[in-house]
């Protein structure tokens, strides 16, 4: 670890975590992964949790090998996904394990949700695209099960919350995560009362929300926090991962009103969309299901959740148990080898969301869309990332009129910009400049947000200047865009 003064990002995603330095050093922002660990979900009698107490330990671990390094600790702060939550008795104990966003009992619940509350009427509340895994649905589905846990809890944390509070003692909830509830107004900048009445939620759990760059409180000792970072400060950043991502875009300027270019956090998910500078809550932004999550220092991140490339990872998982030894280059190069276009798979169908199987979920897939099975494992890779890259063309297009704004530059942050091949099809598909970059995206917009808390920076444009003199992006120019053409035309008709 480097011995400048470090800020530690704890950075955890739906399949894996990781807790990282950063320092600057000669005018640059350097970075040193000091623990990785898997985040694995656990599957107890027909339910699907996160192991957070697992994943508790593997933080203080991580941040203990900081403890124990030369290079003083100046601030931690964590990020995670969204939408997930945990709560909080009278006690300030933990009441149960926190559920997996995955986890089936929200299957069904928009007619119910939509009896309560019109659709329409809940997207003006929030400016949140409708999935059934977020916040509200899940909470709902609690209600109508008679969950005895909503009467007694005191406090609901979001996961990041829950692991400040872990570190700290001290329970709030972070606005960018907040915003990702479906319960909370960001036009009114507070939680909706016409919701959490609709869904018969207890109001008293929703306490204020805290902006990032918070210092939220000294790390406690030995007996709740993390031995030898006693007295180090939490400061909040953009908590929900694609919030501290969208910080470390390379961009020159900060939440433009006619944003030229447009961000893809590429992981398990891929979330694409435009920095602007408040909520763009009309009848088309309803229609195309946009959201409108929160960002730093007021900022709003109009975009679409796509899904990414679970399908790819979920593909290798399946034929894995089937006996076959993959490793994810190699897995890339049979995509770059098979033939274009034999098999378009479409990442946002429902069938692949939590599949038994993903590669038998794809067949049957192919079955009823009138495409011919995959003829090896070569045309499955290659379809996972080409309906990727078909599904970034739609929603660049999308995003284009909602705006009103032509888009010149997509930018591809996090674990995705490393794949070559999806970077070159992306900007073929989308006829578009692509910048690939930085890979630690969200743990860099982490730091700099935590750097910003503390006054060492003055303000994200002066945050983007760092990563711009600190990481190169890899360009991609259109190459052979032509083909693309009749194959949106294909993918498009789908599921026509």
């Amino acid at each position: 670890m480097a011995s400048a003064p470090v800020h530690l990002a704890v950075d955890l995603g739906a399949s894996s975590g990781r807790v990282l330095a950063g320092c600057i050093e000669g005018g640059q922002l350097k970075l040193s992964e000091l623990h990785r660990f898997a985040n694995d979900p656990v599957h107890v009698q027909g339910r699907m949790y996160w192991n957070l107490l697992g994943l508790w330990q593997e933080i203080r671990k991580g941040l203990s090998l900081a403890a124990a390094g030369e290079a003083k600790v100046l601030s931690v702060g964590v990020d995670t996904w969204g939408v997930d939550y945990v709560f909080l008795d009278a006690n300030g104990d933990l009441i149960g394990p926190g559920y997996h966003y995955r986890d089936a009992r929200t299957r069904g619940m928009f007619p119910k949700a939509f009896e309560r509350v019109a659709r329409e009427e809940i997207f003006a509340e929030t400016g949140l695209q409708f999935m059934e895994l977020n916040t509200a649905y899940q909470m709902l589905a609690a209600r109508l099960e008679n969950s005895p846990v909503l009467d007694i809890a005191n406090q609901m944390l979001m996961i990041p919350d829950f692991f400040h509070w872990l570190l700290t003692g001290k329970a709030a909830i972070e606005y960018t995560n907040a915003t990702t509830t479906q319960l909370y107004n960001t036009q009114q900048q507070g939680w909706s009362q016409k919701l959490l009445k609709a869904f018969d939620l207890p109001t008293r759990v929703f306490s204020d929300v805290v902006q990032p760059g918070t210092v939220l409180g000294p790390i406690l000792g030995s007996q709740g926090g993390v031995p030898g970072l006693e007295g180090v400060p939490v400061v909040l950043p953009a908590t929900h991962d694609t919030g501290s991502a969208v910080v470390a875009v390379p961009a020159d300027n900060f939440a433009p009103a006619q944003p030229d270019w447009c961000y893809i956090s590429s992981g398990t998910w891929s979330l694409m969309g435009c920095e602007i500078p408040e909520p763009l809550i009309n009848d088309r932004c309803a229609e195309l299901n946009f959201t409108n999550e929160g960002g730093v220092q007021g900022s709003t991140r109009l975009l679409k959740n796509i899904g990414g490339l679970w399908i790819f990872q979920q593909i290798k998982a399946s034929l894995e148990r089937r006996g076959q030894t993959l490793d994810w280059p190699s897995m890339v190069q049979a995509a770059a080898d098979a033939k274009p276009f034999q098999l378009l798979i479409d990442p946002d169908c429902p069938d692949f969301a939590a599949p038994a199987c993903m590669v038998d979920a794809i067949a049957a897939f192919a079955n009823r869309t009138g495409q011919p099975a995959a003829a090896d494992n070569g045309v499955l890779f290659r379809g996972a990332l080409e309906g990727l890259a078909l599904r970034y063309r739609t929603c660049l297009g999308w995003l284009e009129s909602l705006t009103g704004t032509t888009i010149n530059t997509i930018h591809i942050l996090g674990g995705g910009a490393q794949n070559a091949l999806l970077c070159q099809m992306t900007a073929d598909a989308c006829r578009r400049r692509v910048l690939a970059g930085p890979v630690e995206a969200t743990a860099i917009g982490n730091i700099v947000m935590q750097m910003v808390g503390l006054g060492q920076i003055g303000s994200i444009q002066e945050g983007r200047q760092l990563i711009r003199d600190s990481f190169q992006p890899v360009v991609y120019e259109p190459q052979d865009p032509d083909p693309w053409d009749a194959a949106a035309e294909r993918f498009e008709k789908l599921d026509a």
